[in-house]
């Protein structure tokens, strides 16, 4: 079984989304919509008639032309929409026998999905998997009229919004879906387009979301009784308890007011006893009424504005229905959970303080923690599908299953019978049986959850590796504070880097020389990557700082050559090196993954030399590597002006342009075409391992090879158009000097065009403008600024 090309049936937000993760994914897409009831004004303008083919798809079209305005953008690149064929359900709907797989994504009303399912089942061919992406709507319900040939491979693939960005596939089987279905698209969702899957039953709402609105209008009435303001709620509610920024207010901003109230509805409306805990308070009728949707209105529970000292947030007060100045909050049991070490010490701290925030933080969580322990065996297969489902679909560290563990299982249930509360079956049945928690974890990694009164191991995905693990498991071969190397098996070490912030000092260039010694003699390659928050911000900044500062000059040359010769030893190692860089891989980051023999990327990196930002050029390599790179554009023979070549790749380190994509990296210049990148982040060690052992089957080292100079007349042609940005006012006068700096380096010096020079050479260009670029005031300004703010100082 085999997804080739994919129809989606709903072009609105989600379902063009959904489309464009799709094309991201290299899966083609058929983007279907009703044919609209008249023509437009400019339509009619243009002479267009109902009948022409243009307005019949113009709703599908128009859908497609808003995807490359979103922001955060959908597509990895906007190229990407080129996948994406419109048409209209009135007459396209024989090509449904084209597509592998037919996504439903239309208004949530059970009449129109009936409907539109009868007439997808007369097209489709047999075989083919047709789901429905509704948020809570009964599956048995929309099809239980269509035949068992159909409806065996028919189930629900809730996919959440934005597609590109949230982890979170649920599949919902139907009642009678073959199984081997829900075992193929499970797997693809995993391994092609990236996705967290977890198996929900056909309940309303399903998993995250039957759990993350309940909390979320559990957290609306404790407001309310509380008295606690809007911009309150969301100070307890963010990331000291293991929460998004958004909290819990903003979240609703972000999702749309309306999105929210209809989700709401749908448990309410479907699972009549809990109606009481799904319904919201009157004043967010006034909202809806009002159109104060939140973002996409420009105003929700928040409202920006412009006033005369710059940008101005408000938030609403529900109880006068206006908006009022966002306050600092201030609780004690806030500052001291802020303070704490690590999650579980915060959210403790948080929930045992003896302040109004305290107690509004305990009477919001422990409903939603007896909610799922309620309704798990409801609307999920077992506890850890829930737990993921939060983590993966409202990005919460801790899922309520980790939080009861987090906390202790007996403390809760202590205090909530002390309260006069009732504990679920659940937790009594745990309790009962003498278990302390819902989870088991062993020493080697394996995890078990609690479900029908024991323990069943949960199942590990083939396609990941975890380093920390293998640490435990004694599979480290040599390291230091910075880095170390482990051994992924096959053949195959990995590099870690582990300094803070992943970022490159003496540690890891020791490693770096270590580590392919080692590999040279007892491995078939090498992997760099690392599980942290991003792959490696650039070099040792503040260790710079304080070199110039001191005025060091030597030991920060030899620490330029020690970066020099570390990069220069990947690219010439006589094993294949592959860098996985994935989220922020920024200076010497990048530099590291320039000079491998190749890169398996995370979809999401978000790659760029930006050294100009400190007041430096690249001085790892990146400049000089650049340079080649521009040269390599000419085919050999072929008599052409450097100038354009050199212009692209000079503007990208000038302008320190960074990759919003893995795919946006191979169009500037970082990843070249042999290149690869992994949908899912969690796939990226072992899918690097694969691609070391792929090209260790061949592998011839790199040779020592010169290079072709662009010469004083493309220097030239550069500095021109420094001087008119510099004239336009859109750099400043140091960022012409760098300009100038970089733009020597890559051209070669004053040596001649065309002339051929060895890397060295160019190394050297490179580290000689760094070292006069470093012990100038407006760089360390730089520097320093960019330590304390994280931002550059454009001075």
């Amino acid at each position: 079984m085999q997804i080739h090309k994919v129809a989606v049936i709903g072009s609105g937000v989600m379902g063009s989304t959904i489309a464009a993760h799709l094309a991201n994914a290299g899966i083609p897409s058929l983007l279907l919509d009703i044919v609209p009831s008249k023509l437009s004004a400019k339509e009619e303008a243009a002479g267009l008639k109902m009948e022409d083919r243009k307005v019949r798809n113009s709703i599908a079209e128009g859908n497609k032309v808003k995807l490359l305005k979103m922001n955060p953008a959908p597509l990895l690149v906007p190229e990407f929409a080129d996948r994406i064929e419109v048409g209209n359900l009135s007459d396209d709907l024989a090509r449904l026998s084209e597509v592998d797989w037919v996504i439903e994504v239309v208004v949530e009303r059970l009449d129109i999905k009936v409907d539109l399912f009868k007439k997808i089942a007369a097209h489709v061919r047999p075989g083919t998997i047709v789901t429905s992406n509704t948020s809570g709507i009964s599956l048995k319900a929309m099809v239980e009229e269509l035949p068992e040939s159909f409806t065996r491979y028919f189930l629900g693939t809730h996919f959440f919004n934005p597609p590109r960005y949230m982890k979170l596939l649920e599949i919902i089987p139907g009642p009678n879906t073959d199984p081997e279905i829900i075992t193929f698209l499970s797997e693809f969702g995993e391994r092609v387009l990236g996705k967290g899957v977890v198996l929900a039953k056909d309940t309303p709402n399903f998993i995250a979301n039957r759990i993350g609105v309940f909390g979320l209008a559990v957290t609306l009435q404790e407001m309310l009784r509380s008295g606690l303001t809007v911009d309150e709620v969301d100070a307890l509610t963010g990331p000291v308890m293991g929460r998004p920024k958004s909290a819990s207010f903003r979240t609703v901003d972000l999702v749309g007011l309306d999105t929210f109230i209809h989700t709401a509805n749908t448990v309410a409306v479907g699972v009549p006893a809990e109606k009481e805990n799904f319904t919201l308070p009157e004043f967010m009728q006034t909202m809806l009424a009002n159109g104060w949707l939140g973002d996409k209105t420009k105003q929700g529970f928040y409202k920006k504005s412009k006033g005369p000292q710059g940008k101005v947030i408000e938030v609403l007060d529900p109880h006068t229905m206006t908006y009022v100045p966002k306050k600092s909050v201030k609780f004690a049991s806030l500052d001291k959970a802020k303070a704490a070490g690590g999650l579980t010490e915060k959210i403790r701290t948080l929930v045992n303080g003896k302040d109004l925030g305290a107690e509004f933080a305990w009477n919001v969580l422990k409903p939603v923690l007896l909610y799922a322990a309620t309704i798990s065996k409801d609307i999920a297969d077992n506890i850890s599908g829930i737990d993921e489902g939060m983590r993966w679909g409202f990005n919460w560290q801790m899922g309520p299953f980790e939080i009861w563990d987090a906390l202790g299982v007996k403390t809760i249930a202590d205090r909530v019978v002390a309260e006069g509360g009732t504990l679920p079956p659940l937790v009594e049945e745990l309790l009962s049986k003498g278990n302390g928690c819902f989870y088991q974890k062993k020493e080697s990694g394996e995890v078990s959850y609690f479900e029908a009164g024991e323990y069943h191991k949960k199942a590990i995905s083939p396609y990941e590796f975890s380093l920390k693990q293998a640490h435990k498991d004694g599979k480290k071969i040599l390291g230091n504070a910075g880095a170390s190397l482990i051994d992924l098996g096959d053949g195959v070490a990995c590099l870690e880097f582990h300094s803070p912030s992943n970022s490159i000092g003496a540690d890891i260039l020791t490693m770096i020389h270590k580590s392919l010694a080692e590999v040279e003699k007892n491995f078939l390659g090498m992997v760099i990557g690392n599980q942290g928050k991003n792959f490696c911000v650039g070099a040792n900044l503040m260790q710079i700082l304080l070199e110039a500062e001191e005025e060091n000059w030597d030991d920060l040359d030899y620490m330029v050559r020690q970066f020099q010769n570390g990069t220069m030893a990947l690219k010439f190692a006589k094993r294949p090196v592959v860098a996985a860089p994935f989220g922020m891989t920024l200076g010497g980051g990048a530099e590291v993954c320039l000079h491998s023999h190749a890169i398996q990327a995370s979809a999401e990196t978000y790659m760029g030399l930006v050294e100009v930002g400190v007041g430096l050029i690249p001085g790892g390599g990146g400049t000089k590597e650049m340079a080649i790179r521009a040269m390599e554009g000419i085919l050999p023979g072929v008599q052409v002006s450097p100038d354009y070549f050199f212009a692209k790749r000079f503007e990208i380190v000038a302008m320190a342009q960074v990759s919003t994509s893995a795919e946006k990296a191979r169009q500037l210049g970082f990843l070249r075409v042999h290149d690869r990148y992994s949908m899912n982040p969690d796939h990226l060690i072992l899918d690097a391992k694969a691609r070391v052992i792929d090209l260790a089957r061949n592998f011839r080292p790199n040779l020592p090879t010169k290079y072709k100079i662009g010469g004083a007349g493309v220097r030239a042609t550069l500095e021109i158009a420094l001087h008119g940005m510099r004239e336009g006012n859109y750099i400043s006068e140091h960022d012409q000097h760098i300009g100038k700096k970089i733009a020597f380096a890559m051209t070669g010096g004053d040596r001649p065009a065309g002339m051929l020079v060895d890397e060295q050479y160019l190394l050297d260009l490179e580290r000689e403008a760094f070292m006069s670029l470093v012990g100038e005031p407006k760089t360390q300004d730089r520097i320093r600024h960019m330590l304390a703010k994280g931002k550059p100082l454009r001075n």
